[in-house]
């Protein structure tokens, strides 16, 4: 169960900004711990990286929390914070954030990331749908960081409600557009997605995923039963041929293209890489990852984007097909540096 938000803000946050002073206070307890376990742990240092990527979260989070208490006392307790300069500013801290972190993967985990795609000038100024891919720890970070710092866009995102328990996660994209999936009936959830796509400009893009979480073997079981089990006996079969995402739900994506401007654009956007990495065990036995991510973005202009309901969700199934294929194709070429 998710406490309410005013008791996140009274709790969890200033947890958050607790643990990080403590942890600063003790890190080098913590640095002599990492390196004496280094030589005991396969990988070339393994702990000692870590805990640098560790410690840059947690601290992140912190400062986060802080700019974010000061830009809430600049708007006049909160009152302004739906204004274009604090909107702005927040943009701007959420793609700082992203650009170090990512910057600190590639030096420290070797992170190497190839992008496939037409470049961010092929739909410049023009509204953008982004519908993607979701698997693997990170990829989200990943997307984000593409949208703001490559792509000069100001994503309006849809997740899941339980990320709110992350402070810094709840702090700021709760005074930015979001929709949190809560559990429960879908409608309600497509209308906020439809008020989420509603009146889009050229540098903003609305980002959903479809497969609704991460890929596991379990999900995409049971994702494959739903589908028989309300009579979608076609769809599930196609589900079934797809061995490396989920079946889509159309319902969040039909809704946003809805609500889109006529002029607005859709990316495609898949990735692999880190997507087999499903628990903490994975994760921790994979680091330092030292192997390479890539990404496809495919664009299809407004012409292209069909009109009908039954048409939108089969033009879903499609491409998510192309993406399966797609990941098919790499896990047999490994994404090149």
């Amino acid at each position: 169960m998710l406490p309410p938000r005013w008791l996140r803000r009274l709790l969890l946050a200033p947890t958050t900004i607790a643990l990080a002073t403590l942890y600063l206070f003790t890190a080098p307890l913590w640095l002599f711990a990492a390196a004496a376990a280094s030589p005991l742990v396969p990988g070339r240092l393994r702990p000692l990286r870590l805990l640098w990527m560790a410690t840059l979260h947690l601290v992140f989070e912190a400062l986060i929390l802080i700019v974010l208490f000061g830009l809430w006392l600049a708007a006049g307790l909160g009152y302004n914070l739906q204004r274009p300069w604090f909107q702005r500013r927040h943009y701007d801290l959420m793609r700082w954030y992203l650009r170090v972190i990512y910057a600190e993967a590639r030096r420290v985990l070797h992170v190497r990331v190839s992008v496939e795609g037409p470049p961010p000038e092929a739909y410049r100024d023009r509204p953008l749908l982004v519908f993607s891919r979701h698997a693997g720890p990170g990829d989200s970070f990943l997307l984000m960081h593409a949208l703001l710092n490559w792509y000069g866009r100001e994503p309006r995102i849809v997740l899941k409600h339980t990320l709110q328990w992350d402070p810094a996660i709840d702090a700021l994209l709760n005074r930015l557009p979001t929709v949190f999936i809560p559990p429960g009936p879908r409608d309600a959830v497509e209308d906020r997605i439809r008020e989420l796509s509603t009146g889009l400009d050229g540098d903003d893009a609305v980002v959903i995923f479809p497969e609704g979480g991460n890929f596991t073997e379990g999900r995409r079981a049971r994702a494959i039963a739903r589908l028989r089990q309300i009579g979608l006996e076609p769809m599930a079969r196609r589900a079934e041929a797809m061995r490396y995402v989920l079946a889509p739900r159309p319902g969040g994506v039909t809704a946003a293209l809805e609500a889109a401007a006529p002029g607005a654009y859709v990316a495609w956007v898949a990735h692999t890489g880190v997507d087999h990495l499903q628990t903490v065990l994975d994760v921790w036995r994979e680091l330092p990852m030292d192997k390479g991510i890539a990404m496809h973005w495919w664009l299809c202009p407004p012409e292209e984007i069909p009109s009908g309901r039954e048409e939108r969700t089969e033009w879903l199934y499609g491409w998510w097909e192309r993406i399966d294929a797609w990941i098919a194709a790499q896990r047999t070429t490994p994404p090149e540096d």
